[in-house]
Protein backbone atom coordinates (compact mmCIF):
# COMPACT_ATOMS: atom_id res chain seq x y z
CA UNK A 1 0.00 0.00 0.00
CA UNK A 2 1.18 3.50 -0.82
CA UNK A 3 2.34 5.09 2.48
CA UNK A 4 0.20 8.14 1.78
CA UNK A 5 -2.91 5.94 1.64
CA UNK A 6 -2.35 5.30 5.34
CA UNK A 7 -3.56 8.84 6.05
CA UNK A 8 -7.14 7.66 5.51
CA UNK A 9 -6.78 5.30 8.47
CA UNK A 10 -5.10 7.77 10.85
CA UNK A 11 -7.19 9.72 13.32
CA UNK A 12 -6.52 13.47 13.05
CA UNK A 13 -4.60 13.13 9.75
CA UNK A 14 -4.60 16.21 7.51
CA UNK A 15 -4.75 15.86 3.73
CA UNK A 16 -1.37 16.39 2.11
CA UNK A 17 0.47 16.84 5.42
CA UNK A 18 3.08 14.30 6.62
CA UNK A 19 2.02 12.29 9.65
CA UNK A 20 3.99 12.93 12.86
CA UNK A 21 5.88 9.68 12.41
CA UNK A 22 7.04 10.84 8.94
CA UNK A 23 8.34 14.27 9.91
CA UNK A 24 12.02 15.11 9.89
CA UNK A 25 11.69 18.52 11.58
CA UNK A 26 10.34 19.43 15.00
CA UNK A 27 9.21 23.02 15.36
CA UNK A 28 9.74 24.46 18.83
CA UNK A 29 10.03 22.32 21.98
CA UNK A 30 13.81 22.60 22.24
CA UNK A 31 13.61 22.54 26.05
CA UNK A 32 11.36 19.47 26.10
CA UNK A 33 13.57 17.70 23.56
CA UNK A 34 16.65 18.44 25.68
CA UNK A 35 14.89 17.18 28.83
CA UNK A 36 14.07 13.85 27.16
CA UNK A 37 17.60 13.48 25.79
CA UNK A 38 19.17 14.21 29.18
CA UNK A 39 16.79 11.80 30.90
CA UNK A 40 17.69 9.04 28.45
CA UNK A 41 21.39 9.65 28.98
CA UNK A 42 21.00 9.44 32.76
CA UNK A 43 20.69 6.31 34.84
CA UNK A 44 17.30 7.47 36.13
CA UNK A 45 15.20 7.29 32.98
CA UNK A 46 11.55 7.26 34.04
CA UNK A 47 9.46 4.58 32.35
CA UNK A 48 6.39 6.79 31.78
CA UNK A 49 6.01 10.38 30.66
CA UNK A 50 3.05 12.67 30.18
CA UNK A 51 3.70 15.10 27.34
CA UNK A 52 1.26 17.87 28.22
CA UNK A 53 0.19 20.86 26.17
CA UNK A 54 -2.53 22.20 23.87
CA UNK A 55 -3.66 20.19 20.88
CA UNK A 56 -1.81 20.57 17.62
CA UNK A 57 1.49 21.98 18.89
CA UNK A 58 3.61 18.92 18.05
CA UNK A 59 3.38 16.54 21.02
CA UNK A 60 2.93 13.49 18.78
CA UNK A 61 5.85 14.58 16.58
CA UNK A 62 8.03 14.98 19.70
CA UNK A 63 6.95 11.59 21.09
CA UNK A 64 7.70 9.76 17.85
CA UNK A 65 10.98 11.64 17.47
CA UNK A 66 12.03 10.48 20.94
CA UNK A 67 10.83 6.92 20.31
CA UNK A 68 12.75 6.81 17.03
CA UNK A 69 15.93 8.04 18.74
CA UNK A 70 15.69 5.45 21.51
CA UNK A 71 15.06 2.61 19.06
CA UNK A 72 17.92 3.75 16.82
CA UNK A 73 20.26 3.99 19.85
CA UNK A 74 19.01 1.33 22.31
CA UNK A 75 21.94 1.74 24.69
CA UNK A 76 22.24 5.22 26.30
CA UNK A 77 25.98 4.77 26.69
CA UNK A 78 26.45 4.76 22.91
CA UNK A 79 28.73 7.55 21.72
CA UNK A 80 25.94 8.74 19.40
CA UNK A 81 23.75 9.32 22.45
CA UNK A 82 26.47 10.94 24.54
CA UNK A 83 27.40 13.43 21.84
CA UNK A 84 23.89 14.14 20.54
CA UNK A 85 22.57 17.69 20.82
CA UNK A 86 19.01 16.74 19.89
CA UNK A 87 16.89 13.70 19.00
CA UNK A 88 17.55 13.73 15.25
CA UNK A 89 17.65 10.42 13.38
CA UNK A 90 18.51 10.81 9.71
CA UNK A 91 15.85 9.80 7.14
CA UNK A 92 18.14 7.18 5.55
CA UNK A 93 18.45 5.33 8.88
CA UNK A 94 16.57 1.98 8.81
CA UNK A 95 14.87 2.86 12.09
CA UNK A 96 13.58 6.13 10.64
CA UNK A 97 12.15 4.32 7.61
CA UNK A 98 10.40 1.68 9.72
CA UNK A 99 8.88 4.25 12.09
CA UNK A 100 7.79 6.46 9.18
CA UNK A 101 6.03 3.48 7.60
CA UNK A 102 4.30 2.63 10.88
CA UNK A 103 6.01 -0.76 10.76
CA UNK A 104 8.50 -0.71 13.63
CA UNK A 105 7.80 -3.63 16.01
CA UNK A 106 9.10 -1.62 18.95
CA UNK A 107 6.33 1.01 18.81
CA UNK A 108 2.68 0.64 19.73
CA UNK A 109 0.82 3.84 18.79
CA UNK A 110 -2.59 3.85 20.48
CA UNK A 111 -5.19 6.15 18.86
CA UNK A 112 -8.90 6.30 18.25
CA UNK A 113 -9.54 3.24 16.07
CA UNK A 114 -10.87 3.42 12.52
CA UNK A 115 -14.44 2.21 12.12
CA UNK A 116 -15.62 1.81 8.52
CA UNK A 117 -19.18 1.11 9.73
CA UNK A 118 -19.65 4.58 11.19
CA UNK A 119 -22.20 6.58 9.20
CA UNK A 120 -20.76 9.96 10.14
CA UNK A 121 -18.08 11.78 8.13
CA UNK A 122 -15.58 11.01 10.88
CA UNK A 123 -14.87 7.30 10.44
CA UNK A 124 -13.04 7.03 13.74
CA UNK A 125 -14.56 6.04 17.04
CA UNK A 126 -15.15 8.89 19.44
CA UNK A 127 -13.07 7.27 22.18
CA UNK A 128 -9.70 5.66 22.47
CA UNK A 129 -11.31 2.38 23.53
CA UNK A 130 -10.45 -0.09 26.23
CA UNK A 131 -9.82 -2.79 23.60
CA UNK A 132 -7.30 -0.51 21.94
CA UNK A 133 -5.47 0.16 25.21
CA UNK A 134 -5.46 -3.56 26.08
CA UNK A 135 -3.29 -4.14 23.02
CA UNK A 136 -0.44 -3.00 25.28
CA UNK A 137 -0.64 -6.26 27.27
CA UNK A 138 0.50 -8.64 24.50
CA UNK A 139 2.76 -5.93 23.08
CA UNK A 140 4.80 -5.75 26.26
CA UNK A 141 4.42 -9.47 26.89
CA UNK A 142 5.94 -10.51 23.58
CA UNK A 143 9.64 -11.26 23.41
CA UNK A 144 11.80 -8.78 21.54
CA UNK A 145 15.42 -9.05 20.55
CA UNK A 146 17.93 -8.75 23.35
CA UNK A 147 18.33 -5.21 24.56
CA UNK A 148 15.42 -3.85 22.52
CA UNK A 149 12.96 -1.27 23.80
CA UNK A 150 9.18 -1.39 23.59
CA UNK A 151 7.52 2.01 23.43
CA UNK A 152 3.82 2.69 23.81
CA UNK A 153 2.47 6.09 22.69
CA UNK A 154 -1.02 7.03 23.94
CA UNK A 155 -2.39 9.59 21.50
CA UNK A 156 -4.17 11.18 23.19
CA UNK A 157 -5.10 10.32 26.76
CA UNK A 158 -7.94 12.87 26.55
CA UNK A 159 -9.72 10.46 24.17
CA UNK A 160 -9.79 7.59 26.66
CA UNK A 161 -13.03 6.62 28.37
CA UNK A 162 -13.04 5.46 31.98
CA UNK A 163 -12.50 1.79 31.15
CA UNK A 164 -9.60 2.62 28.85
CA UNK A 165 -7.99 4.81 31.52
CA UNK A 166 -8.25 1.99 34.06
CA UNK A 167 -6.71 -0.43 31.55
CA UNK A 168 -3.78 1.94 30.99
CA UNK A 169 -3.32 2.28 34.74
CA UNK A 170 -2.98 -1.51 35.11
CA UNK A 171 -0.18 -1.62 32.55
CA UNK A 172 1.56 1.38 34.13
CA UNK A 173 1.47 -0.25 37.57
CA UNK A 174 3.73 -3.11 36.48
CA UNK A 175 6.05 -1.74 33.82
CA UNK A 176 8.15 -4.36 32.02
CA UNK A 177 11.89 -3.88 31.69
CA UNK A 178 13.04 -1.56 28.91
CA UNK A 179 9.52 -0.25 28.44
CA UNK A 180 8.60 3.34 27.79
CA UNK A 181 5.19 5.02 27.90
CA UNK A 182 4.66 8.39 26.23
CA UNK A 183 1.19 9.65 27.18
CA UNK A 184 0.02 12.71 25.23
CA UNK A 185 -2.43 14.92 27.11
CA UNK A 186 -4.09 18.14 25.99
CA UNK A 187 -5.65 18.63 29.46
CA UNK A 188 -3.48 16.64 31.90
CA UNK A 189 -5.50 17.79 34.89
CA UNK A 190 -8.38 15.61 33.69
CA UNK A 191 -6.32 12.42 33.81
CA UNK A 192 -6.79 10.00 36.68
CA UNK A 193 -4.60 11.13 39.60
CA UNK A 194 -3.24 7.58 39.77
CA UNK A 195 -2.05 7.81 36.16
CA UNK A 196 -0.45 11.20 36.78
CA UNK A 197 1.31 9.87 39.88
CA UNK A 198 2.98 7.11 37.87
CA UNK A 199 4.27 9.40 35.16
CA UNK A 200 6.77 12.19 34.92
CA UNK A 201 5.11 15.37 33.62
CA UNK A 202 6.78 17.25 30.77
CA UNK A 203 4.92 20.40 29.75
CA UNK A 204 5.23 21.57 26.16
CA UNK A 205 4.49 25.13 25.13
CA UNK A 206 2.53 26.61 22.18
CA UNK A 207 4.73 27.44 19.22
CA UNK A 208 5.93 30.94 18.43
CA UNK A 209 4.29 32.56 15.41
CA UNK A 210 7.50 32.38 13.41
CA UNK A 211 7.71 28.63 14.08
CA UNK A 212 4.14 28.17 12.88
CA UNK A 213 4.88 30.21 9.76
CA UNK A 214 7.95 28.04 9.07
CA UNK A 215 5.83 24.91 9.38
CA UNK A 216 3.20 26.27 6.99
CA UNK A 217 5.93 26.97 4.46
CA UNK A 218 7.56 23.53 4.81
CA UNK A 219 4.26 21.75 4.22
CA UNK A 220 3.44 23.94 1.23
CA UNK A 221 0.34 25.41 2.88
CA UNK A 222 1.33 29.10 2.84
CA UNK A 223 4.54 30.83 1.84
CA UNK A 224 6.57 32.81 4.36
CA UNK A 225 6.11 36.56 4.59
CA UNK A 226 2.58 36.35 3.21
CA UNK A 227 -0.49 37.76 4.93
CA UNK A 228 -2.10 34.32 4.74
CA UNK A 229 0.71 32.71 6.75
CA UNK A 230 0.95 35.54 9.28
CA UNK A 231 -2.81 35.70 9.79
CA UNK A 232 -3.15 31.93 10.17
CA UNK A 233 -0.32 31.85 12.70
CA UNK A 234 -1.85 34.69 14.72
CA UNK A 235 -5.26 32.99 14.81
CA UNK A 236 -3.83 29.56 15.69
CA UNK A 237 -2.37 30.55 19.09
CA UNK A 238 0.70 28.35 18.76
CA UNK A 239 -0.95 25.32 17.14
CA UNK A 240 0.60 24.37 13.82
CA UNK A 241 -2.22 21.92 13.21
CA UNK A 242 -4.82 24.64 13.64
CA UNK A 243 -2.87 27.04 11.44
CA UNK A 244 -2.77 24.44 8.66
CA UNK A 245 -6.53 24.00 8.89
CA UNK A 246 -7.11 27.76 8.92
CA UNK A 247 -4.85 28.45 5.94
CA UNK A 248 -6.39 25.57 3.98
CA UNK A 249 -9.94 26.93 4.20
CA UNK A 250 -11.90 30.18 4.04
CA UNK A 251 -11.17 30.73 7.73
CA UNK A 252 -9.02 33.83 7.23
CA UNK A 253 -11.78 35.46 5.18
CA UNK A 254 -14.24 34.68 7.97
CA UNK A 255 -11.86 36.05 10.60
CA UNK A 256 -11.49 39.25 8.61
CA UNK A 257 -15.27 39.48 8.37
CA UNK A 258 -15.61 39.07 12.11
CA UNK A 259 -12.94 41.72 12.72
CA UNK A 260 -14.77 44.11 10.43
CA UNK A 261 -18.05 43.65 12.29
CA UNK A 262 -16.42 44.02 15.70
CA UNK A 263 -14.68 47.20 14.58
CA UNK A 264 -18.08 48.80 13.91
CA UNK A 265 -19.49 48.08 17.37
CA UNK A 266 -21.70 49.25 18.97
CA UNK A 267 -23.15 49.76 15.47
CA UNK A 268 -24.01 46.65 13.46
CA UNK A 269 -24.22 46.36 9.71
CA UNK A 270 -27.27 44.08 9.64
CA UNK A 271 -26.72 42.80 6.11
CA UNK A 272 -23.05 42.09 6.80
CA UNK A 273 -23.91 40.35 10.08
CA UNK A 274 -26.48 38.12 8.33
CA UNK A 275 -23.99 37.25 5.61
CA UNK A 276 -21.38 36.30 8.21
CA UNK A 277 -23.93 34.27 10.18
CA UNK A 278 -24.97 32.39 7.04
CA UNK A 279 -21.34 31.45 6.35
CA UNK A 280 -20.77 30.24 9.89
CA UNK A 281 -24.08 28.41 10.34
CA UNK A 282 -24.38 26.70 6.97
CA UNK A 283 -24.71 22.93 6.89
CA UNK A 284 -21.38 21.12 7.13
CA UNK A 285 -19.46 24.22 8.22
CA UNK A 286 -18.36 22.76 11.56
CA UNK A 287 -14.86 24.21 11.24
CA UNK A 288 -16.32 27.68 10.61
CA UNK A 289 -18.61 27.24 13.61
CA UNK A 290 -15.66 26.34 15.84
CA UNK A 291 -13.67 29.26 14.45
CA UNK A 292 -16.52 31.66 15.27
CA UNK A 293 -16.48 30.51 18.90
CA UNK A 294 -12.71 30.97 19.04
CA UNK A 295 -12.97 34.47 17.57
CA UNK A 296 -15.61 35.48 20.11
CA UNK A 297 -13.48 34.06 22.92
CA UNK A 298 -10.38 35.92 21.72
CA UNK A 299 -12.32 39.18 21.45
CA UNK A 300 -13.91 38.89 24.88
CA UNK A 301 -10.69 37.75 26.57
CA UNK A 302 -8.89 40.78 25.17
CA UNK A 303 -11.53 42.98 26.77
CA UNK A 304 -11.39 41.10 30.08
CA UNK A 305 -7.82 42.24 30.70
CA UNK A 306 -8.02 44.41 33.85
CA UNK A 307 -5.10 46.44 32.48
CA UNK A 308 -7.35 47.62 29.66
CA UNK A 309 -8.80 50.20 32.04
CA UNK A 310 -12.35 48.96 31.56
CA UNK A 311 -14.69 49.71 34.46
CA UNK A 312 -15.47 46.79 36.76
CA UNK A 313 -19.14 46.81 35.80
CA UNK A 314 -18.27 46.45 32.12
CA UNK A 315 -15.75 43.70 32.89
CA UNK A 316 -18.50 41.77 34.66
CA UNK A 317 -20.82 42.27 31.68
CA UNK A 318 -18.18 40.99 29.26
CA UNK A 319 -17.66 37.90 31.44
CA UNK A 320 -21.41 37.32 31.45
CA UNK A 321 -21.55 37.52 27.65
CA UNK A 322 -18.76 34.94 27.39
CA UNK A 323 -20.54 32.54 29.74
CA UNK A 324 -23.85 33.06 27.92
CA UNK A 325 -22.22 32.48 24.53
CA UNK A 326 -20.43 29.33 25.69
CA UNK A 327 -23.62 27.88 27.15
CA UNK A 328 -25.65 28.74 24.04
CA UNK A 329 -23.03 27.13 21.77
CA UNK A 330 -23.05 23.93 23.84
CA UNK A 331 -26.85 23.78 23.68
CA UNK A 332 -26.86 24.46 19.93
CA UNK A 333 -24.48 21.53 19.39
CA UNK A 334 -26.34 19.22 21.78
CA UNK A 335 -29.85 19.93 20.52
CA UNK A 336 -29.16 20.91 16.90
CA UNK A 337 -30.50 24.43 17.44
CA UNK A 338 -30.39 27.34 14.97
CA UNK A 339 -26.75 28.41 14.80
CA UNK A 340 -27.48 31.49 12.71
CA UNK A 341 -29.74 32.99 15.34
CA UNK A 342 -27.11 32.35 17.99
CA UNK A 343 -24.49 34.20 15.91
CA UNK A 344 -26.80 37.20 15.50
CA UNK A 345 -27.59 37.14 19.23
CA UNK A 346 -23.87 37.20 20.01
CA UNK A 347 -23.32 40.30 17.90
CA UNK A 348 -26.24 41.97 19.66
CA UNK A 349 -24.67 41.16 23.05
CA UNK A 350 -21.27 42.39 21.87
CA UNK A 351 -22.87 45.64 20.75
CA UNK A 352 -24.46 46.09 24.16
CA UNK A 353 -21.15 45.59 25.97
CA UNK A 354 -19.46 48.04 23.60
CA UNK A 355 -22.02 50.75 24.31
CA UNK A 356 -22.45 50.22 28.06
Amino acid sequence: MDPHDAHAFEADALDGIPLPRERTVLYGHAAAEHALLEAYRSSRMHHAWILAGPKGIGKATLALRFARFVLAHPDPVFAAVRTATNLTVLPDDPTFRKVAAGAHPGILHLKRPYDAKRKSKDKFKQDLTVDEVRRAVPFFGSTGSQGSWRICIVDAADDMNQNAANALLKVLEEPPKRSLFLVLAHSPGQLLPTIRSRCRMLTTQPLQNEEVVAGLAEFGVAAKETREAERAAALAHGSLRKAIMLASSDAIELADGFAGLVKQLPDIDVAQAHGFADAVARSGADDAWTLFQDLVADHLHSRLDPASGMALQRLVRVAEVWEKTSQAAREADAFNLDRKQLVLNVFRDLAETASS
